[in-house]
């Protein structure tokens, strides 16, 4: 037996760089982490570490903070339920917000006639589910995914995911039945795809074996593609016409990030089933798929749950943000600042012409890419900088993309007018440094 690791010690200095040590001997490498600091506390769009310095957070918890920081209003509804109860595994002894939830988000989602929804914990564990639920809804087993896409990191959504590394390198086989065709957005024209999809079917897999098409509307970890119009309307075509479930991943891009409280509502077209979570519960952890009743109610009795899946401080979160959402009119609030941004971005992509490429983005999930200046290849040497220059001056930035050259801005809607500038700011001095 090897001998137990010596407890820490308790009373050794409160230091980011002691902690850093601390972390590197206790968790694994395979957690990747991006900060060298530690968060002491936040409120809204702002957070200090341990030795007192302040952020603007411009990443929001990888777009998990839609309403900010410790909201008061969810503050407060996690404070109330936590002086009820806790758990009881809602499969065991429900309650009645878990119902009211439900249906509030039923009356929300763009998804035609009857929808019924069930709550689960996390974003892949939200695709997980929609894809037992379109196969036990068809009785098929293909799926089709696209390239770039990321649905998660368990072992089903990691292999829909679109992008090795570093979600899929090292972990393979990964479950069969899974394909995947170019995403018709950036670097992909909707005749690639269709020319792509209609090689699938001739090749690999017959459309009347393939439960489910998952896509988002605007790839996250992808680069913030945002898929067009056209394409969303060709695919639910194509599903009605070969009896196909058409899925919107809206984990990222769900609950007013996109201008619209879902982003499936900027294309006219309703999806057959949907997943969420990130910001639909303040921070907290729950996630959610929505569909047809008579699609949702595919699975039999037990074959959907989870000893935490809807957890109740996680609703009562959940119910408060869409309060708070609504009274203060986040999804437009969203495409003000999302707006504001573009034209940001784009006035300092013509400062910085050979070094900044596209400024693409829906509502505020907007992102830039960076350039080699000789060769118009993707850049994320420069991306990286850009970065570490703009932490350097106290603004948290998230890149993205499949070549790592995507900036990506996921600040909460809720942030103050006077921090969104200061966060301009600072972005703006990042691009003096390391462009000029």
């Amino acid at each position: 037996m090897n001998a137990p690791q010596k407890a820490a010690n308790l009373n050794a200095p409160h230091t980011n760089a002691s902690w850093h040590a601390r972390r590197q001997a206790a968790t694994p490498r395979g957690v990747g982490v991006f900060g060298d600091f530690f968060i002491e506390r936040a409120k809204n769009a702002e957070f200090w570490d341990i030795e007192g310095r302040r952020f603007i957070d411009f990443a929001g918890g990888i777009a998990v903070l839609n309403t900010g920081h410790v909201h008061p209003k969810v503050q407060a509804a996690i404070a109330a339920q936590l002086q009820r109860f806790t758990h009881s595994c809602y499969q065991v002894v429900p309650y009645t917000e878990y119902v009211a939830l439900a249906e509030r988000i039923n009356a929300l989602v763009p998804i035609d006639g009857p929808v019924k929804t069930a709550f689960f914990s996390t974003g892949a564990e939200a695709i997980e589910n929609a894809m037992k639920i379109a196969r036990s809804a068809t009785g098929r087993t293909g799926v089709i995914a696209f390239g770039g896409a990321f649905h998660g990191r368990t072992m089903f959504s990691v292999a829909l995911t679109g992008k090795v590394q570093p979600y899929k390198a090292g972990f393979g086989p990964f479950p069969p039945e899974i394909y995947h065709v170019p995403f018709p957005a950036q670097g992909a024209s909707l005749d690639e795809t269709k020319h792509a999809m209609e090689q699938l079917f001739k090749c690999d897999i017959e459309p009347s074996r393939v439960a489910a098409i998952v896509f988002e509307p605007v790839q996250g970890e992808g680069g913030f593609n945002v898929i067009q119009k056209e394409a969303v309307q060709w695919l639910r075509a194509l599903c009605d016409q070969h009896g196909i479930l058409l899925v919107a991943d809206e984990v990222q891009t769900g609950f007013a990030r996109t201008g619209k409280m879902f982003a499936m509502e900027h294309f006219g077209v309703s999806p057959d089933l949907m997943t969420m979570a990130k910001s639909m519960a303040g921070g907290t952890t729950l996630s959610a798929v929505s569909g047809k009743a008579a699609i949702m109610d595919g699975p039999a009795p037990g074959g959907l749950g989870g000893t935490y899946a809807g957890n109740p401080l996680a609703i009562a979160a959940s119910l408060a943000v869409l309060e708070v959402m609504e009274e203060e009119q986040l999804p437009a609030r969203a495409q003000k600042l999302g707006d504001q941004l573009i034209a940001h971005l784009i006035s300092r992509r013509a400062q910085y012409k050979t070094r900044m490429g596209d400024v693409r983005g829906l509502g505020a999930m907007v992102a830039c890419e960076f350039i080699d200046p000789a060769t118009g290849a993707p850049d994320a040497d420069t991306t990286k900088r850009v970065q570490m220059a703009a932490l350097k001056r106290g603004l948290l930035l998230l890149t993205c993309g499949v070549y790592g050259n995507v900036i990506r801005f996921l600040f909460p809607l809720t942030i103050e007018d006077s921090v969104f500038a200061e966060g301009l700011a600072a972005f703006d001095a990042a691009l003096a440094e390391v462009l000029a």
